[in-house]
């Protein structure tokens, strides 16, 4: 688990939002905010797939903050099925900036989490963005097109949210997906080498 002493109380649009930082190893080149999977099935920061990527964007370089969204953990308001949660992450990205000094922004999440960071990734720019396992087709709300250099990596025998699913998603856009194989949905077994997965292809 990331070390409880790095956390901030990040001010969000209703209220406090509990967050991990995770500081660069050595010179820090970029900011990344990275989102969890779904609370109702209890996805929170800690989640292993988030302190994965951000071990890993961390080694990169990369100043890795991990907000528990709206209603979870110690963070204030209440779940909403990914509408507000953009809200909150647009708040922990200026925040951020702010604090970072205007590095470049990376943006990442695991299921629920990439659904909430593709929607993101609709309203601001951002260098990077990364989703493992995204949810698509989960919710009311459609999963939006992302960028052509958007790293994807989904389980071969996911079995929350299927690789067909993603797929469709993908294809009309031309957008790669990195399938991981014989992985489900939580990368059980196989996060080290998720981990590495990530740095060489980012």
């Amino acid at each position: 688990m990331l070390r409880a002493q790095n956390k901030q109380a990040i001010a969000g649009p209703v209220g406090l939002l509990e967050t991990i930082i995770v500081p660069a190893q050595g010179e820090p080149s970029g900011v990344a905010v990275i989102c969890h999977p779904n609370p109702l099935q209890g996805g929170s920061n800690t989640n292993k797939v988030v302190q994965t990527a951000a071990k890993a964007l961390a080694q990169l370089g990369y100043v890795c903050y991990c907000p528990n969204l709206r209603g979870v953990g110690d963070s204030e308001g209440q779940h909403d099925y990914g509408r507000g949660e953009v809200e909150d992450v647009l708040a922990v990205v200026a925040h951020a900036q702010h604090e970072q000094g205007g590095l470049p922004l990376a943006l990442a999440g695991f299921s629920f989490g990439g659904f909430v960071a593709a929607q993101v990734r609709q309203r601001i720019d951002a260098d990077k963005l990364l989703l493992l396992g995204v949810a698509v087709g989960k919710y009311e709300i459609a999963t939006p097109a992302v960028p052509a250099n958007t790293l994807v990596i989904h389980g071969e025998e996911d079995e929350v949210i299927p690789l067909a699913s993603v797929m469709n998603w993908a294809r009309p856009q031309g957008l790669p997906v990195l399938v991981f194989p014989g992985a489900g949905h939580f990368f059980h077994g196989k996060l080290v080498t998720l981990g590495q997965m990530i740095q060489r292809c980012w």
